[in-house]
């Protein structure tokens, strides 16, 4: 871990090269980085037309081959993680050493998979205007890559990219992690490992005035009912009892009433299966239900998102919602579990200076100061894993738009090249003046 004063000494620099707007250096790094819009646009359509759904393994490699060539390309040395261990595709690291001892090391994290399988009607790049264009994955994040890549390609043209170690790491299951999850993200740690600065590329709440240094952790729980099956006529009878199904209502709004108060944390369900009989599938997160309207429901089965901003908020959510479940209906029973999920990402000093350097670049640019987002306005993302280990980490500085997750998704293309220019005008000024 590189020490506190070097940091201290490098954020004092880049604070004092944007002091009186861009060097001429920078003006030029600033031009780079506004160039060459048409063909990032171009490979983002290639990209967006890949189907890398997380459970498409084929199409997330073939995803990532198509990156891997362009960092490639900008003398990156690029080498694939194996997913199998943790049954998904599996991730790829790009590096590139810097020319001289001691440069700062700068991790950059993007992602390669999108929520669209190849079944989901939402597969292809759409330029809906000049300045717009829909697809799956256009803004989460398969856009943030393209940004990425812009301001690496605008160093890389102007002599500077050689001035810093850089590693970058997409993953092949953001969307969905691999398990077990210490092993899925096993490799992003061994990346981190002496890191000056983290730098994530999502689209955090897609407005560019925002950008991301603290984020909620997110964890997934599963909820299983037991009832005593019977005829309707039964219900609420000595020996049968609510039955599965208000079992699981009650449980469920009991969550909502015991969490609702605690600031900046959700509780979600988002798939409930109830009746006769339940066919749950955990791994592909669907299954059926069958049962009669004259049935009392022998089954039921919840699952859901648990997203905390600390991880005493999530302790005591946990805790909330065990007691819950621990005062059964007649006749139920029920049993919670939770999943590893995603750590939360605290607000720490070294992110909200790093958001100070950011701001001024985006100031001397020309496109206005950036603020920290609300944590409620940007989900989980990989850069949480990290985020405790390097002491500056700074995310949602992708490509911007609206619509994530859904068959809206829509990129706002008039903000590439500015994402492009701030993220390579950040990196110019953390590698120091040139000697």
């Amino acid at each position: 871990m590189p020490p506190l004063s070097r940091l201290l000494a490098l954020a004092l620099v880049a604070t004092a090269a944007g002091a009186d707007g861009l060097t001429p250096r920078e003006q030029a790094l600033a031009a780079a980085a506004g160039a060459g819009i048409d063909e990032s646009i171009a490979l983002l359509e290639r990209a967006v037309n890949l189907n890398s759904g997380t459970l498409n393994p084929a199409g997330v490699r073939a995803a990532g081959e198509l990156f891997a060539g362009e960092f490639e390309r900008l003398g990156f040395v690029v080498r694939r993680i194996d997913g199998t261990p943790f049954g998904r595709a599996g991730h790829w690291i790009a590096e590139r050493a810097a020319a001289r001892p001691g440069a700062p090391k700068v991790l950059l994290i993007g992602h390669l998979d999108t929520v669209f399988e190849p079944d989901h009607p939402f597969q292809r790049f759409e330029r809906l205007s000049p300045e717009a264009a829909r697809g799956p994955g256009v803004i989460d994040m398969k856009g943030g890559v393209v940004v990425m890549l812009r301001a690496l390609a605008a160093l890389a043209e102007v002599g500077e990219l050689e001035r810093l170690h850089l590693v970058a790491v997409l993953h092949g299951d953001e969307e969905s992690a691999g398990r077990p999850l210490e092993l899925a993200r096993a490799d992003l740690r061994a990346a981190a490992a002496g890191a000056d600065v983290a730098l994530g590329f999502e689209d955090g709440d897609g407005n560019p005035a925002t950008a991301v240094v603290a984020r909620r952790g997110s964890t997934t729980w599963r909820l299983e009912v037991s009832g005593t099956p019977a005829h309707s006529s039964q219900i609420f009878q000595p020996g049968v009892g609510a039955g599965a199904i208000l079992e699981a209502a009650r449980i469920l709004d009991g969550f909502a009433a015991r969490l609702a108060a605690e600031t900046d944390l959700t509780f979600n369900p988002g798939l409930l299966l109830a009746g006769g009989e339940v066919d749950f599938d955990a791994a592909l997160a669907r299954g059926a239900a069958s049962g009669k309207s004259n049935i009392v429901a022998a089954r039921a089965v919840a699952t859901g998102d648990l997203r905390a901003v600390t991880p005493e908020q999530l302790a005591r959510a946990r805790a909330a919602m065990l007691e819950v479940v621990a005062r059964p209906l007649p006749g139920t029973s029920a049993t919670l579990a939770f999943d590893e999920g995603y750590p939360p990402m605290g607000a720490r000093e070294g992110n909200l200076r790093l958001l100070a350097l950011y701001d001024q670049a985006s100031r001397d640019l020309g496109h206005g100061p950036v603020a920290a987002v609300d944590p409620r306005n940007a989900g989980a993302a990989d850069i949480s894993f990290i985020a405790a280990d390097v002491p500056m980490a700074l995310d949602g500085i992708g490509l911007m738009g609206q619509g994530g997750h859904t068959a809206g998704e829509t990129a706002d293309l008039a903000t590439l090249p500015m994402q492009a220019r701030r993220a390579a005008l950040l990196l110019s000024r953390l590698a120091g003046p040139p000697r």
